[in-house]
């Protein structure tokens, strides 16, 4: 089973589109005003508390459906095991993977879902926000990840268990650093995702005491100059910013005499490149890739949903998200999905919870099993599952973020050498 499979990315989609589709949809969004993370609401729920699912991959991608579905199965089983809701099992509600994005959203909300798990690619987020938040129903993404999308338009019923890009910024410098680097240099693919992330990568560098020499960019196919650039600037280290044109700047950059350890590959650059690049081109470089390995015994469990299972990208964010929607709601004594938004923060130790005890987020507890009593006996709680510690903030955006480092060998072939976490918790 892979942890992840390197080839199949987020957002399929080019940035330029993600970057029209956000600037549409998040400033044409729901209209729901204020924040349901933080308002106090009064119970409404009917006493099921139902789970549903945007699965939107398609083609190559279409393998990520059935690690997210066997999550979200788990999660069911598991909280259902230990209680279920008030007494009363959870029910994950059937998935119409065959629909768009936005119709998934419509026949979730006619099933009465109360809460949504979904969707993986950023660019079909704002369409289950749209439909959604105006039926008061939280959308839990593990997978999304645009920056622009933690300033969507959601009236607070948007969360996700999987860090923005520009998370990755601090640990990227970090890594330089790390790595006896004092200068640096960044090459980085035009459009939404390279300017926010080379821009992260550059200011926190900054802090931590590293010259940026420069923050060159270029287009798919065309990184000749940059990596030119880069190297007349002799820096000790340079991070590499792309998804489309990664294999390109890479070999641009290999042929400008960078190569090797020099090199910091962002989540979107990383691959098994293997005989595509020249010998050695990437031996002892290194990349993140966000999350963390899941775990033996995690694996085994998602092993029994689906004997078939073949890769767990995003389960462990999925499963996470279940986890916390049912947290949510054994908090509030309800199923509804305003006050499930209402709860997430507070159950999940993040930032502005308004926790009972006042000082602060509880020690965390790692299961719903060992979470749930500590709610029953009117204490507080806070979640760190399977992908780590979430910690929402008051947008919805979790606020440590883990990142397991790939160090390159001779064969340009990844391996998983170390973890980083960053945000509240960590670097």
């Amino acid at each position: 089973m892979h942890p992840r499979r390197p080839a199949a990315r987020r957002r399929p989609v080019s940035a330029a589109f993600l970057a029209a589709a956000l600037v549409l949809s998040v400033s044409a969004c729901s209209g729901v005003t204020g924040n349901a993370r933080v308002e106090t609401v009064e119970a409404s729920g009917d006493g099921i508390l139902r789970v549903g699912l945007i699965l939107d991959n398609t083609g190559d991608s279409s393998f990520l459906n059935d690690s997210q579905r066997a999550a979200a199965e788990l999660a069911v089983r598991e909280i259902n095991a230990s209680g279920g809701h008030k007494g009363r099992p959870v029910e994950l509600l059937p998935v119409q993977a065959d629909q768009d994005t936005a119709m998934q959203a419509h026949s979730l909300v006619s099933d009465k879902a109360d809460v949504v798990i979904g969707p993986t690619d950023s660019s079909h987020a704002t369409e289950a926000i749209d439909v959604l938040s105006r039926a008061r129903t939280p959308l839990i993404s593990p997978a999304n990840t645009a920056s622009a999308l933690s300033s969507a338009e959601s009236g607070g019923y948007y969360f996700r268990t999987a860090a923005a890009d520009v998370a990755q910024g601090p640990v990227l410098a970090k890594l330089a650093k790390d790595g006896g680097a004092a200068t640096l240099s960044v090459v980085h693919e035009e459009g939404s995702y390279g300017k926010d992330v080379s821009a992260a990568v550059a200011d926190s560098a900054r802090q931590i005491g590293l010259r940026v020499l420069d923050n060159t960019g270029f287009t798919a196919g065309d990184a000749g100059t940059a990596a030119r650039t880069a190297a007349g600037a002799a820096p000790d280290a340079v991070v590499v910013i792309a998804r489309e044109g990664a294999q390109g700047a890479l070999a641009e950059l290999n042929n400008a005499g960078l190569s090797g350890a020099r090199l910091l590959l962002s989540d979107g650059a990383f691959a098994r490149y293997g005989l595509k690049l020249g010998a050695k081109a990437l031996d002892g470089a290194r990349a993140v890739v966000p999350g963390h390995l899941p775990s033996a015994g995690f694996q085994a469990r998602l092993l029994e949903v689906d004997p078939d299972l073949k890769d767990v990208s995003f389960a462990a964010e999925t499963y996470d998200a279940v986890t916390l929607a049912a947290l949510a709601a054994a908090r509030a004594q309800d199923d509804a999905g305003r006050s499930i938004a209402a709860n997430l923060v507070a159950v999940s130790g993040g930032t502005g919870a308004d926790n009972a005890s006042g000082g602060g987020a509880p020690a965390p507890c790692l299961s719903y099993k060992a979470c749930v009593p500590g709610l029953a006996s009117g204490g507080e709680v806070n979640y760190d599952g399977e992908s780590g510690p979430v910690a929402f903030d008051t947008k919805g955006d979790i606020t440590t973020a883990t990142f397991t480092v790939f160090t390159y060998g001779s064969d340009n072939i990844p391996a998983a050498t170390g973890r980083e976490t960053a945000g509240r918790g960590g670097s």
